[in-house]
Protein backbone atom coordinates (compact mmCIF):
# COMPACT_ATOMS: atom_id res chain seq x y z
CA UNK A 1 0.00 0.00 0.00
CA UNK A 2 1.31 3.39 -0.87
CA UNK A 3 1.01 5.57 2.20
CA UNK A 4 3.55 7.97 1.17
CA UNK A 5 2.34 11.39 2.44
CA UNK A 6 3.53 14.22 0.45
CA UNK A 7 4.93 18.31 1.04
CA UNK A 8 1.26 19.39 -0.35
CA UNK A 9 -0.48 16.93 2.03
CA UNK A 10 1.71 18.00 4.93
CA UNK A 11 1.40 21.72 3.69
CA UNK A 12 -2.60 21.41 3.37
CA UNK A 13 -2.78 20.08 7.18
CA UNK A 14 -0.91 22.36 8.69
CA UNK A 15 -2.10 25.38 6.86
CA UNK A 16 -5.92 23.97 7.65
CA UNK A 17 -5.31 23.20 11.00
CA UNK A 18 -3.78 26.59 11.39
CA UNK A 19 -6.84 28.44 10.30
CA UNK A 20 -8.72 26.32 11.73
CA UNK A 21 -7.65 27.28 15.80
CA UNK A 22 -6.74 30.68 14.91
CA UNK A 23 -10.72 31.08 13.51
CA UNK A 24 -11.32 29.23 17.03
CA UNK A 25 -9.35 31.91 18.86
CA UNK A 26 -10.76 34.96 17.04
CA UNK A 27 -14.32 34.19 17.56
CA UNK A 28 -14.02 33.04 21.20
CA UNK A 29 -11.47 35.97 22.20
CA UNK A 30 -14.25 38.08 24.35
CA UNK A 31 -14.97 35.61 27.22
CA UNK A 32 -16.84 37.52 30.03
CA UNK A 33 -18.10 34.82 32.43
CA UNK A 34 -19.04 31.58 32.53
CA UNK A 35 -21.89 31.80 30.65
CA UNK A 36 -20.22 33.19 27.33
CA UNK A 37 -17.42 30.47 28.07
CA UNK A 38 -20.23 27.70 27.91
CA UNK A 39 -23.24 28.85 25.71
CA UNK A 40 -21.67 31.89 23.88
CA UNK A 41 -23.78 34.15 25.41
CA UNK A 42 -27.17 32.93 23.72
CA UNK A 43 -26.70 35.18 20.18
CA UNK A 44 -25.75 32.11 17.90
CA UNK A 45 -28.42 32.11 14.86
CA UNK A 46 -30.07 28.78 14.12
CA UNK A 47 -28.63 28.10 10.89
CA UNK A 48 -25.07 27.86 12.49
CA UNK A 49 -26.16 26.09 15.84
CA UNK A 50 -28.05 23.35 13.16
CA UNK A 51 -24.73 22.82 11.45
CA UNK A 52 -22.74 22.21 15.19
CA UNK A 53 -25.24 20.21 16.08
CA UNK A 54 -24.84 18.26 12.68
CA UNK A 55 -21.07 18.34 13.22
CA UNK A 56 -20.91 17.36 16.42
CA UNK A 57 -22.71 14.36 16.17
CA UNK A 58 -21.75 13.04 12.68
CA UNK A 59 -18.03 14.40 12.21
CA UNK A 60 -15.57 11.70 12.62
CA UNK A 61 -17.80 8.95 13.25
CA UNK A 62 -19.65 9.85 9.95
CA UNK A 63 -16.46 10.03 7.44
CA UNK A 64 -14.59 7.09 8.87
CA UNK A 65 -17.69 4.60 10.16
CA UNK A 66 -20.44 4.94 7.89
CA UNK A 67 -18.67 4.23 4.45
CA UNK A 68 -17.30 0.88 6.52
CA UNK A 69 -20.67 0.21 7.58
CA UNK A 70 -21.91 0.02 4.12
CA UNK A 71 -19.12 -1.62 2.51
CA UNK A 72 -20.07 -4.61 5.22
CA UNK A 73 -23.54 -4.40 4.89
CA UNK A 74 -25.83 -2.06 2.94
CA UNK A 75 -28.05 0.79 2.97
CA UNK A 76 -30.55 -0.14 5.80
CA UNK A 77 -28.45 2.18 8.22
CA UNK A 78 -30.96 5.07 6.48
CA UNK A 79 -34.20 3.59 8.34
CA UNK A 80 -32.25 4.85 11.92
CA UNK A 81 -31.70 7.96 10.03
CA UNK A 82 -35.55 8.80 9.78
CA UNK A 83 -36.00 7.91 13.25
CA UNK A 84 -33.43 10.39 13.95
CA UNK A 85 -36.08 13.14 12.15
CA UNK A 86 -38.66 12.01 14.31
CA UNK A 87 -37.44 11.79 17.45
CA UNK A 88 -35.70 15.20 16.85
CA UNK A 89 -39.77 16.81 16.39
CA UNK A 90 -40.72 15.19 19.30
CA UNK A 91 -38.07 16.87 21.58
CA UNK A 92 -38.64 20.45 19.81
CA UNK A 93 -42.02 20.15 21.18
CA UNK A 94 -41.58 18.80 24.53
CA UNK A 95 -38.27 19.37 26.17
CA UNK A 96 -37.07 22.52 24.38
CA UNK A 97 -39.98 24.60 25.38
CA UNK A 98 -39.66 23.61 29.53
CA UNK A 99 -35.26 24.67 28.48
CA UNK A 100 -36.26 28.11 27.71
CA UNK A 101 -38.27 28.46 30.34
CA UNK A 102 -35.66 29.86 32.16
CA UNK A 103 -31.77 31.25 32.06
CA UNK A 104 -30.09 26.94 31.84
CA UNK A 105 -27.17 26.28 30.97
CA UNK A 106 -27.18 22.88 31.68
CA UNK A 107 -30.27 19.99 30.84
CA UNK A 108 -30.37 18.28 34.15
CA UNK A 109 -30.90 21.90 35.88
CA UNK A 110 -34.43 21.38 34.73
CA UNK A 111 -34.79 18.04 36.66
CA UNK A 112 -33.16 20.25 39.74
CA UNK A 113 -36.32 22.72 38.65
CA UNK A 114 -38.77 19.62 38.67
CA UNK A 115 -37.26 17.14 41.29
CA UNK A 116 -34.62 18.79 43.80
CA UNK A 117 -30.87 18.75 43.43
CA UNK A 118 -29.89 15.19 43.77
CA UNK A 119 -31.61 14.85 40.45
CA UNK A 120 -29.50 17.01 39.15
CA UNK A 121 -26.54 15.89 39.98
CA UNK A 122 -27.36 12.03 39.52
CA UNK A 123 -28.10 13.03 35.91
CA UNK A 124 -25.11 15.00 35.30
CA UNK A 125 -22.47 12.11 36.54
CA UNK A 126 -24.65 9.73 34.41
CA UNK A 127 -24.34 12.23 31.35
CA UNK A 128 -20.25 12.32 32.22
CA UNK A 129 -19.38 9.20 32.53
CA UNK A 130 -21.31 8.18 29.64
CA UNK A 131 -20.09 11.17 27.26
CA UNK A 132 -16.13 10.28 28.54
CA UNK A 133 -16.75 7.05 26.93
CA UNK A 134 -18.60 7.49 23.89
CA UNK A 135 -16.31 10.33 23.04
CA UNK A 136 -12.48 8.15 24.22
CA UNK A 137 -14.20 6.14 20.81
CA UNK A 138 -14.36 9.26 18.72
CA UNK A 139 -10.79 10.21 19.53
CA UNK A 140 -9.50 6.79 18.54
CA UNK A 141 -11.86 6.71 15.53
CA UNK A 142 -9.98 9.80 14.49
CA UNK A 143 -6.76 8.28 15.34
CA UNK A 144 -7.17 5.76 12.55
CA UNK A 145 -6.54 7.56 9.14
CA UNK A 146 -3.32 9.32 11.49
CA UNK A 147 -2.06 6.00 12.26
CA UNK A 148 -1.65 5.22 8.39
CA UNK A 149 0.29 7.96 7.70
CA UNK A 150 2.57 7.34 10.79
CA UNK A 151 2.87 3.56 9.22
CA UNK A 152 6.95 3.23 8.66
CA UNK A 153 7.81 6.60 10.93
CA UNK A 154 6.87 5.08 13.68
CA UNK A 155 6.92 1.46 15.22
CA UNK A 156 3.41 -0.50 14.34
CA UNK A 157 3.41 -1.16 18.28
CA UNK A 158 3.03 2.90 19.25
CA UNK A 159 1.43 4.11 16.36
CA UNK A 160 -2.23 4.17 17.56
CA UNK A 161 -1.14 5.55 20.98
CA UNK A 162 0.94 8.03 18.97
CA UNK A 163 -1.78 8.94 16.67
CA UNK A 164 -4.80 9.25 20.00
CA UNK A 165 -1.98 11.56 22.07
CA UNK A 166 -1.08 14.15 18.84
CA UNK A 167 -5.06 14.38 18.52
CA UNK A 168 -5.89 14.45 21.91
CA UNK A 169 -3.19 17.08 22.84
CA UNK A 170 -4.25 19.58 20.05
CA UNK A 171 -7.28 19.30 21.48
CA UNK A 172 -6.92 19.85 24.84
CA UNK A 173 -4.61 23.10 23.72
CA UNK A 174 -7.42 24.44 21.37
CA UNK A 175 -10.33 23.56 24.28
CA UNK A 176 -9.19 25.13 26.73
CA UNK A 177 -8.98 28.47 25.15
CA UNK A 178 -12.07 28.26 22.33
CA UNK A 179 -15.19 28.52 24.48
CA UNK A 180 -18.70 27.36 22.82
CA UNK A 181 -18.88 30.41 20.45
CA UNK A 182 -15.58 28.99 18.66
CA UNK A 183 -16.98 25.50 18.91
CA UNK A 184 -19.63 26.14 17.16
CA UNK A 185 -18.03 28.32 14.22
CA UNK A 186 -15.18 26.11 13.61
CA UNK A 187 -17.53 23.42 13.21
CA UNK A 188 -19.81 25.05 10.17
CA UNK A 189 -16.36 25.57 8.84
CA UNK A 190 -14.93 21.99 9.46
CA UNK A 191 -18.38 20.72 8.43
CA UNK A 192 -18.69 21.81 5.02
CA UNK A 193 -15.06 20.55 3.98
CA UNK A 194 -15.69 16.62 5.07
CA UNK A 195 -19.06 17.14 2.80
CA UNK A 196 -17.13 18.51 0.19
CA UNK A 197 -14.56 15.65 1.07
CA UNK A 198 -17.78 12.81 0.89
CA UNK A 199 -18.66 14.52 -2.81
CA UNK A 200 -14.98 14.47 -3.92
CA UNK A 201 -14.88 10.46 -3.01
CA UNK A 202 -18.02 9.70 -4.77
CA UNK A 203 -16.54 11.51 -7.69
CA UNK A 204 -13.22 9.65 -7.67
CA UNK A 205 -15.13 6.76 -7.35
CA UNK A 206 -17.26 6.56 -10.35
CA UNK A 207 -13.75 7.42 -12.15
CA UNK A 208 -11.76 4.50 -10.39
CA UNK A 209 -14.36 2.33 -11.25
CA UNK A 210 -15.21 0.74 -15.04
CA UNK A 211 -18.25 2.10 -15.83
CA UNK A 212 -19.09 4.47 -13.16
CA UNK A 213 -21.36 4.90 -10.71
CA UNK A 214 -23.96 2.75 -13.11
CA UNK A 215 -21.69 0.15 -12.43
CA UNK A 216 -21.41 0.52 -8.81
CA UNK A 217 -25.29 0.79 -8.75
CA UNK A 218 -25.62 -2.05 -10.78
CA UNK A 219 -23.32 -4.66 -9.28
CA UNK A 220 -24.77 -3.17 -5.81
CA UNK A 221 -28.37 -3.63 -6.89
CA UNK A 222 -27.09 -7.48 -7.79
CA UNK A 223 -25.72 -8.23 -4.07
CA UNK A 224 -28.31 -6.21 -2.22
CA UNK A 225 -26.09 -3.52 -1.27
CA UNK A 226 -28.84 -0.85 -2.45
CA UNK A 227 -31.33 -2.41 0.06
CA UNK A 228 -32.98 -0.01 2.31
CA UNK A 229 -36.24 -1.16 3.56
CA UNK A 230 -36.40 -3.95 6.13
CA UNK A 231 -39.85 -5.54 7.66
CA UNK A 232 -38.30 -7.91 9.76
CA UNK A 233 -40.02 -7.84 13.21
CA UNK A 234 -37.84 -9.02 15.50
CA UNK A 235 -35.78 -7.47 18.42
CA UNK A 236 -31.95 -8.80 17.48
CA UNK A 237 -31.21 -6.55 13.96
CA UNK A 238 -30.17 -3.14 14.25
CA UNK A 239 -31.38 -1.71 10.71
CA UNK A 240 -35.17 -2.59 10.19
CA UNK A 241 -38.19 -0.34 9.43
CA UNK A 242 -39.20 -0.67 13.33
CA UNK A 243 -35.46 -1.08 14.81
CA UNK A 244 -35.09 2.25 12.67
CA UNK A 245 -38.18 4.12 13.55
CA UNK A 246 -39.00 3.61 17.16
CA UNK A 247 -35.30 2.88 18.20
CA UNK A 248 -34.06 5.54 16.17
CA UNK A 249 -36.51 7.95 17.21
CA UNK A 250 -36.00 7.17 20.98
CA UNK A 251 -32.25 7.54 20.71
CA UNK A 252 -32.47 11.00 18.99
CA UNK A 253 -35.00 11.84 21.81
CA UNK A 254 -32.75 10.76 24.36
CA UNK A 255 -29.20 12.46 22.83
CA UNK A 256 -30.93 15.56 21.47
CA UNK A 257 -33.21 16.47 24.55
CA UNK A 258 -31.04 14.82 27.33
CA UNK A 259 -27.42 15.30 26.65
CA UNK A 260 -25.52 17.74 27.53
CA UNK A 261 -23.34 17.53 24.09
CA UNK A 262 -26.17 18.50 22.03
CA UNK A 263 -28.54 20.95 24.38
CA UNK A 264 -25.85 23.36 25.23
CA UNK A 265 -25.55 23.96 21.57
CA UNK A 266 -29.36 24.29 21.69
CA UNK A 267 -29.05 26.60 24.32
CA UNK A 268 -26.80 28.68 22.78
CA UNK A 269 -29.83 29.60 20.27
CA UNK A 270 -31.37 33.24 20.35
CA UNK A 271 -34.81 31.68 20.92
CA UNK A 272 -36.78 29.07 21.54
CA UNK A 273 -38.20 29.44 17.45
CA UNK A 274 -34.39 29.04 16.51
CA UNK A 275 -33.41 26.03 18.52
CA UNK A 276 -36.32 24.19 17.26
CA UNK A 277 -35.80 24.94 13.52
CA UNK A 278 -31.74 23.69 14.06
CA UNK A 279 -32.81 21.00 16.11
CA UNK A 280 -35.52 19.48 13.00
CA UNK A 281 -33.24 21.12 10.12
CA UNK A 282 -30.35 19.01 11.32
CA UNK A 283 -32.19 15.87 11.61
CA UNK A 284 -32.74 16.65 7.54
CA UNK A 285 -29.24 17.31 7.15
CA UNK A 286 -27.82 14.59 9.00
CA UNK A 287 -30.38 12.01 7.00
CA UNK A 288 -28.73 13.72 3.68
CA UNK A 289 -25.19 13.48 4.95
CA UNK A 290 -25.85 9.67 5.88
CA UNK A 291 -27.15 8.84 2.36
CA UNK A 292 -23.73 10.53 1.06
CA UNK A 293 -21.33 8.97 2.76
CA UNK A 294 -23.75 5.31 2.73
CA UNK A 295 -23.05 5.62 -1.09
CA UNK A 296 -19.42 6.27 -0.33
CA UNK A 297 -19.03 2.58 1.33
CA UNK A 298 -20.96 1.13 -1.92
CA UNK A 299 -18.81 2.89 -4.08
CA UNK A 300 -15.57 0.98 -2.00
CA UNK A 301 -17.11 -2.30 -1.66
CA UNK A 302 -17.30 -1.95 -5.63
CA UNK A 303 -13.93 -0.93 -6.28
CA UNK A 304 -12.12 -3.40 -3.84
CA UNK A 305 -14.22 -6.14 -4.79
CA UNK A 306 -15.55 -6.83 -1.15
CA UNK A 307 -12.02 -7.72 0.05
CA UNK A 308 -11.33 -8.17 3.58
CA UNK A 309 -10.00 -4.99 5.59
CA UNK A 310 -8.18 -5.67 9.66
CA UNK A 311 -11.45 -3.53 10.51
CA UNK A 312 -14.81 -1.89 8.37
CA UNK A 313 -13.75 1.88 9.77
CA UNK A 314 -10.08 0.82 8.04
CA UNK A 315 -12.06 0.97 4.48
CA UNK A 316 -12.26 4.37 3.49
CA UNK A 317 -8.40 5.81 5.08
CA UNK A 318 -6.91 3.17 3.11
CA UNK A 319 -9.03 4.50 0.07
CA UNK A 320 -7.77 7.81 1.02
CA UNK A 321 -4.15 7.43 1.37
CA UNK A 322 -3.97 4.92 -1.67
CA UNK A 323 -6.27 6.42 -4.23
CA UNK A 324 -6.71 10.13 -4.08
CA UNK A 325 -4.24 13.15 -5.22
CA UNK A 326 -2.37 14.27 -3.13
CA UNK A 327 -3.50 17.61 -2.02
CA UNK A 328 -6.93 16.30 -1.83
CA UNK A 329 -5.56 13.60 0.47
CA UNK A 330 -3.94 16.21 2.63
CA UNK A 331 -7.58 18.15 2.74
CA UNK A 332 -9.43 15.23 3.93
CA UNK A 333 -7.09 14.31 6.39
CA UNK A 334 -7.20 17.17 7.78
CA UNK A 335 -10.88 17.80 7.58
CA UNK A 336 -11.01 14.23 9.68
CA UNK A 337 -8.77 15.40 11.88
CA UNK A 338 -9.98 19.07 11.98
CA UNK A 339 -13.62 17.65 12.35
CA UNK A 340 -13.03 15.47 14.98
CA UNK A 341 -11.02 18.03 17.36
CA UNK A 342 -13.67 20.33 17.11
CA UNK A 343 -16.13 17.62 17.60
CA UNK A 344 -14.00 16.62 20.88
CA UNK A 345 -13.42 20.16 22.00
CA UNK A 346 -17.30 20.44 22.42
CA UNK A 347 -18.12 17.84 24.03
CA UNK A 348 -14.95 18.96 26.31
CA UNK A 349 -16.59 21.92 26.77
CA UNK A 350 -20.13 20.53 27.90
CA UNK A 351 -18.51 17.99 30.25
CA UNK A 352 -16.44 20.75 31.86
CA UNK A 353 -20.03 22.64 31.83
CA UNK A 354 -21.71 19.89 33.70
CA UNK A 355 -19.07 19.59 36.01
CA UNK A 356 -19.60 23.24 36.97
CA UNK A 357 -22.55 23.72 37.04
CA UNK A 358 -24.05 20.54 38.14
CA UNK A 359 -21.59 19.84 40.62
CA UNK A 360 -19.08 22.90 41.55
CA UNK A 361 -21.24 25.51 42.10
CA UNK A 362 -24.40 23.90 44.32
CA UNK A 363 -21.41 22.45 46.77
CA UNK A 364 -19.56 25.42 46.92
CA UNK A 365 -22.58 28.05 47.01
CA UNK A 366 -21.02 30.19 44.38
CA UNK A 367 -22.64 32.44 42.04
CA UNK A 368 -22.64 31.05 37.98
CA UNK A 369 -21.82 35.23 37.60
CA UNK A 370 -18.72 35.00 39.86
CA UNK A 371 -15.26 35.72 37.76
CA UNK A 372 -13.51 32.83 39.19
CA UNK A 373 -16.43 30.89 37.61
CA UNK A 374 -14.88 31.12 34.58
CA UNK A 375 -11.72 29.93 35.27
CA UNK A 376 -12.94 26.83 37.81
CA UNK A 377 -14.63 25.58 34.21
CA UNK A 378 -11.52 25.98 32.16
CA UNK A 379 -9.73 23.64 34.65
CA UNK A 380 -12.41 21.38 34.20
CA UNK A 381 -12.16 21.43 30.78
CA UNK A 382 -8.67 20.90 30.88
CA UNK A 383 -8.91 17.80 33.32
CA UNK A 384 -11.54 16.40 31.02
CA UNK A 385 -9.55 16.69 27.66
CA UNK A 386 -7.11 14.73 29.67
CA UNK A 387 -9.68 11.97 30.71
CA UNK A 388 -10.66 11.44 27.33
CA UNK A 389 -7.43 11.20 25.62
CA UNK A 390 -6.40 8.22 28.24
CA UNK A 391 -9.60 6.63 27.58
CA UNK A 392 -9.06 6.29 24.07
CA UNK A 393 -5.71 4.78 24.53
CA UNK A 394 -7.36 2.06 26.20
CA UNK A 395 -9.71 1.28 23.23
CA UNK A 396 -8.79 -2.14 21.70
CA UNK A 397 -7.41 -1.57 18.18
CA UNK A 398 -8.38 -3.74 14.98
CA UNK A 399 -12.03 -4.49 16.23
CA UNK A 400 -14.38 -6.38 13.88
CA UNK A 401 -17.47 -3.78 15.33
CA UNK A 402 -17.67 -0.35 13.13
CA UNK A 403 -16.93 2.49 15.72
CA UNK A 404 -19.91 4.18 14.85
CA UNK A 405 -21.49 1.17 16.42
CA UNK A 406 -19.66 1.10 19.36
CA UNK A 407 -19.86 4.83 20.06
CA UNK A 408 -23.84 4.67 19.73
CA UNK A 409 -24.43 1.36 21.97
CA UNK A 410 -22.39 3.17 24.50
CA UNK A 411 -24.59 6.08 24.59
CA UNK A 412 -27.61 3.58 24.37
CA UNK A 413 -26.34 2.46 27.77
CA UNK A 414 -27.64 4.85 29.94
CA UNK A 415 -29.66 7.14 27.00
CA UNK A 416 -32.79 5.48 28.07
CA UNK A 417 -32.62 5.93 32.07
CA UNK A 418 -32.34 9.77 31.42
CA UNK A 419 -34.71 10.21 28.65
CA UNK A 420 -36.71 8.44 31.08
CA UNK A 421 -36.00 10.88 34.35
CA UNK A 422 -37.30 13.36 31.75
CA UNK A 423 -40.53 12.28 31.15
CA UNK A 424 -41.01 11.11 34.12
CA UNK A 425 -41.31 14.33 35.22
CA UNK A 426 -43.03 16.08 32.78
CA UNK A 427 -45.76 13.41 32.08
CA UNK A 428 -46.12 11.94 35.88
CA UNK A 429 -47.26 14.89 38.09
CA UNK A 430 -47.21 12.42 41.22
CA UNK A 431 -43.52 11.49 40.73
CA UNK A 432 -40.64 12.84 43.12
CA UNK A 433 -37.80 12.82 43.16
CA UNK A 434 -37.03 9.14 44.79
CA UNK A 435 -39.04 7.87 41.92
CA UNK A 436 -36.86 9.53 39.78
CA UNK A 437 -33.78 8.15 40.89
CA UNK A 438 -34.89 4.85 41.49
CA UNK A 439 -36.31 4.43 37.72
CA UNK A 440 -33.34 5.37 36.46
CA UNK A 441 -31.24 3.59 38.44
CA UNK A 442 -32.95 0.29 37.67
CA UNK A 443 -33.38 1.46 34.19
CA UNK A 444 -29.58 1.67 33.23
CA UNK A 445 -28.89 -1.28 36.10
CA UNK A 446 -30.79 -3.76 33.70
CA UNK A 447 -29.68 -1.68 30.50
CA UNK A 448 -26.42 -2.72 32.18
CA UNK A 449 -27.22 -6.06 32.00
CA UNK A 450 -28.58 -6.14 28.26
CA UNK A 451 -25.33 -4.43 26.56
CA UNK A 452 -23.19 -6.93 28.44
CA UNK A 453 -25.46 -9.91 28.12
CA UNK A 454 -23.22 -11.77 25.45
CA UNK A 455 -19.87 -11.72 27.56
CA UNK A 456 -21.97 -12.69 30.45
CA UNK A 457 -24.42 -15.30 28.86
CA UNK A 458 -21.57 -18.03 29.05
CA UNK A 459 -21.67 -18.11 33.54
CA UNK A 460 -24.89 -16.95 33.06
CA UNK A 461 -27.15 -18.73 30.22
CA UNK A 462 -30.44 -17.02 31.34
CA UNK A 463 -28.89 -13.58 29.76
CA UNK A 464 -28.52 -15.49 26.78
CA UNK A 465 -31.63 -14.18 24.84
CA UNK A 466 -31.08 -10.56 26.02
CA UNK A 467 -27.61 -10.56 23.98
CA UNK A 468 -29.73 -10.90 21.42
CA UNK A 469 -31.31 -7.63 21.48
CA UNK A 470 -29.93 -5.21 18.59
CA UNK A 471 -28.67 -1.56 19.47
CA UNK A 472 -31.21 0.89 18.33
CA UNK A 473 -34.01 -1.21 20.85
CA UNK A 474 -31.47 -0.31 23.94
CA UNK A 475 -32.83 3.36 24.89
CA UNK A 476 -36.98 2.45 24.16
CA UNK A 477 -36.26 -0.07 26.37
CA UNK A 478 -34.44 1.54 28.98
CA UNK A 479 -36.83 4.65 29.04
CA UNK A 480 -40.21 2.31 29.19
CA UNK A 481 -38.18 0.57 32.38
CA UNK A 482 -37.59 3.74 33.87
CA UNK A 483 -40.80 5.39 33.41
CA UNK A 484 -42.62 2.05 34.94
CA UNK A 485 -40.52 1.73 38.06
CA UNK A 486 -40.96 5.60 38.82
CA UNK A 487 -44.38 5.24 37.83
CA UNK A 488 -44.87 2.39 40.38
CA UNK A 489 -43.12 3.66 42.98
CA UNK A 490 -44.78 6.70 43.14
CA UNK A 491 -48.32 5.06 43.24
CA UNK A 492 -46.74 2.75 46.53
CA UNK A 493 -45.38 5.20 48.30
CA UNK A 494 -47.48 7.53 50.71
CA UNK A 495 -47.90 11.03 49.42
CA UNK A 496 -44.77 13.82 50.64
CA UNK A 497 -45.85 16.93 49.31
CA UNK A 498 -45.43 18.82 46.33
CA UNK A 499 -43.10 18.75 44.20
CA UNK A 500 -40.12 20.29 44.48
CA UNK A 501 -40.71 23.30 41.65
CA UNK A 502 -43.67 23.97 43.88
CA UNK A 503 -42.15 24.73 47.10
CA UNK A 504 -40.73 27.49 48.51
Amino acid sequence: MNRTISLLDVGVIAVYLAGTTLLGLWVGRRQRDAKDYFVAGRDIPWWAVMFSVVASETSALTFISIPGLAYATNLGFLQIAAGYILGRIVVAFTLLPRYYEGELVTAYALLEKRFGLATRRYTSIVFMVTRGLADSVRVFATAIPIALILEGVVSRRFVMPTAVLILGTLTILYTYRGGMRAVVWTEILQACVYIIGGIAALVLLGQKVPGGWATITSLGAEAGKLRVLDFYGGFDRAHTVFAGLLGGGFLAMASHGADQLIVQRLLSSRSLRDARMAIIGSGIVVFCQFTLFLFVGIGLWALYAGRAFPGPDSVFPTFIIEEMPHGLVGLLLAAILAATMSTHSGAINSLAAAATHDIYLPLTGRSADDPNTLRVGKLFALGWGVVLTGGALLFPQNTQTPVVVVALSIASFTYGGLLGGFFLGIFWPRARQRDAILGMSIGIAIMGLVVFAKQLSPTFPVLAPLGQIAWPWYVLIGTSITLLVGVAASLVAPSRGAPASQRS
